[in-house]
């Protein structure tokens, strides 16, 4: 059994924040439903690369759902979706806000028909502010949140995380929320709505970076792969490439003096004595270290921090992580059977549950695959009553 075994979701998001947590809500056996609009679909669907004319973009954060295509600003497409809503214990929609209230599917409409459903909006900004019309995606939540005033190298042009991440955090942070309002309905029987925004579920994880500010005044820049509060902690030039060292502690630090370097005198130099006179002299302890790995290979030097026991590795290319011996004995790429497209590949499930762990049950959903299921043994329709809704462009 499936830890959200019984969970019955209506999925309106499309691209990466909403689709992200429903994906996980399947995974974890959420059944999900994926309402998607006419024509067209989630937009992912039109992402490259295609297999047989299928997203492969749209496969990795859609499987365990499934798919009815719906025309909302029908008055037959809005009462199915009212049908549906009353079996649902949770929605998420990441429309603009205020798309909702007009089509007439917000949390108001649907709580006074289910008291328990448990309804998730997420946003670029938010449903209230002064920012809360704009519409909103990844890269101008990094914008605002500072996070790309402080990625990249010092002096350089601002540079965007090499991953959508406000869209990721945003879907964490729905996903959380969701499971805690879940377990609140269990407790009470209620529901609740729950307001989601990128720029907010970014700005939440810079917690270093808040307290430099809130703490010291300080206002974060660019630094490279160097830390703000450690050193070293960062990449190192080698023979052949970079290596990362991660000397977070007084511990490590020693450790890498004398077993890495080879340099036990850097222990005393009272430029590198503390974390902080290291940070301080942070140039010049990269300095003093790359004289020393330019000369040997990167795979020599993660050798000797492993063998010295201090935090190192490599910086992958996305090949070598995928290919990567412990990543795959994980079980991070996964297969999975695709109606269409065939046998592909996947990543996996990072959380290892040892009771309950979640599932990849189904493929990604072709374009309105489940309309009959759903219509049919969901709600009681008849193929004469679909097959009418099909001619009328409700489904």
């Amino acid at each position: 059994m499936l830890p959200l075994e019984g969970m019955r979701v209506l999925d309106m998001t499309q691209i990466m924040a909403g689709p992200y947590c429903t994906m996980v809500l399947g995974d974890l056996g959420a059944d999900v439903m994926k309402i998607e609009r006419i024509p067209g679909g989630d937009d992912t669907r039109r992402m490259g690369p295609f297999v047989e004319n299928e997203s492969v973009s749209f496969m990795m954060i859609n499987r365990n759902k499934k798919s009815l295509t719906l025309n909302l600003k029908t008055e037959k497409g809005k009462q199915i979706f009212y049908e549906l809503a009353k079996k649902a214990d949770v929605i998420v929609e990441n429309y603009k806000p205020g798309v909702v209230k007009s089509l007439g599917i917000d949390y108001e409409t649907i709580e006074a028909m289910n008291p328990g459903i448990i309804y998730c909006s997420v946003s670029g900004y938010g449903q209230t502010g002064p920012y809360s019309h704009k519409g909103g995606f990844d890269i101008m939540a990094q914008g605002m949140t500072g996070l790309m005033s402080m990625t990249g190298e010092p002096g350089g042009r601002p540079v965007k995380a090499g991953i959508a991440m406000n869209d990721i955090s945003a879907g964490v942070t729905a996903l959380y929320s969701i499971l805690a309002a879940y377990v609140h309905k269990m407790k009470t029987g209620v529901g609740q709505y729950i307001d989601v925004s990128l720029v907010e579920s970014g700005l939440a994880w810079s917690v270093w970076e808040s307290a430099a500010y809130f703490g010291a005044g300080e206002v974060p820049t660019a630094t490279g792969s160097r830390h703000r509060m450690n050193a070293p902690y960062q990449a190192y030039k080698t023979k052949d490439g970079y290596v990362l060292v991660g000397g977070a502690n007084q511990r490590n630090w020693e450790k890498f003096c004398k077993g890495v370097v080879e340099k036990p005198e850097w222990i005393d130099d009272p430029r590198f004595l503390t974390t902080v006179e290291r940070v301080k002299n942070v140039e010049e302890l990269e300095q003093c270290i790359e004289e020393i790995f330019i000369h040997e290979t990167t795979a020599y030097w993660v050798n000797k921090l492993d063998q010295a026991e201090v935090p190192g590795g490599p910086i992958n290319t996305y090949d070598q992580t995928l290919n990567d011996p412990h990543i795959l004995a994980r079980g991070m790429v996964q297969e999975f059977e695709h109606p269409r497209a065939g046998k592909m590949k996947t990543l996996g499930i990072p959380a290892k549950l040892s009771k309950t762990p979640g599932q990849i049950r189904m493929a990604a959903p072709m374009l309105g695959q489940h309309a009959e299921k759903i219509l049919s043994e969901d709600l009681g329709y008849t193929p004469e009553e679909i097959q009418q809704l099909r001619e009328n462009g409700v489904i």
